[in-house]
């Protein structure tokens, strides 16, 4: 079974083309998926992309959560298939309230567009499988909007559900506890801040990026398998 994956394309999504061709390369089927539409296509995989949906006028993800295709994504999610946002798409995911807490402004107020590193921290997640947990992953972060929060009371839930998927190895934007990547209480949404779509060459200095993305593709067919 090859992997289908719809790439949601938003208005100022700049990133569906990298994700396209990373999992292209892979062995997926990807397709884009334009935000006014109210139904996904057969897929087992959602991508929301990085970029700047609907222009961050409001608030990152503020305006996109509101678009048709999402409540798709909803019960997409609700059956059991896979959803990842990526950096935009995280913060999506959050307004969307398909995934806990809020992404606010960089500490120091400053866009940053640097590699970082990654510590695995679940490595038992659809996302996160091919990894082992411990094991660091370097891939680059472009946000002005990465540092997040979450109440008392919802950080001490996360915890206890292993719900922290990724931090970062040192802390860039002042996201709390280091926060890199979060998934949802049933594993089938999983948002990060950093783009593993730009890690999948080493012609590009990394290829720690498939790590996640083939976690998602074995996921699917091994299901599909069984």
């Amino acid at each position: 079974m090859t992997a289908r994956i719809g790439i949601v394309v938003f208005p100022g999504s700049n990133c569906e083309q990298d994700v396209f061709r990373a999992t292209r390369d892979l062995g997926a089927e990807p397709q884009m998926v334009w935000h006014g539409d109210r139904e996904l296509p057969d897929v087992d995989i959602v991508v929301l992309p990085g970029g700047f949906a609907h222009g961050d006028y409001l608030r990152t993800g503020a305006l996109a959560r509101f678009s048709p295709i999402m409540d798709a994504v909803r019960e997409h999610s609700q059956q059991g298939r896979l959803t990842i946002g990526i950096c935009n798409g995280f913060q999506v995911l959050c307004e969307a309230g398909l995934l806990p807490g809020a992404l606010r402004k960089n500490a120091g107020l400053k866009f940053l567009c640097k590699w970082v590193e990654l510590q695995v921290e679940n490595a038992e997640t659809p996302f996160t499988s091919r990894a082992e947990r411990g094991q660091i992953l370097r891939i680059p972060i472009n946000h002005f909007e990465g540092n997040w929060y979450c109440e008392p009371a919802e950080l001490e839930r996360l915890r206890a559900n292993r719900q922290i998927v990724l931090r970062y190895v040192d802390n860039p934007n002042g996201s709390l506890e280091a926060v890199a990547g979060i998934a949802n209480d049933d594993f089938t949404v999983f948002g990060l801040m950093p783009h593993p779509e730009r890690a999948c060459e080493a012609l590009l200095g990394s290829e720690d990026g498939i790590t996640i993305f083939n976690s998602m593709i074995d996921h699917v067919t091994s299901k599909a398998a069984v």
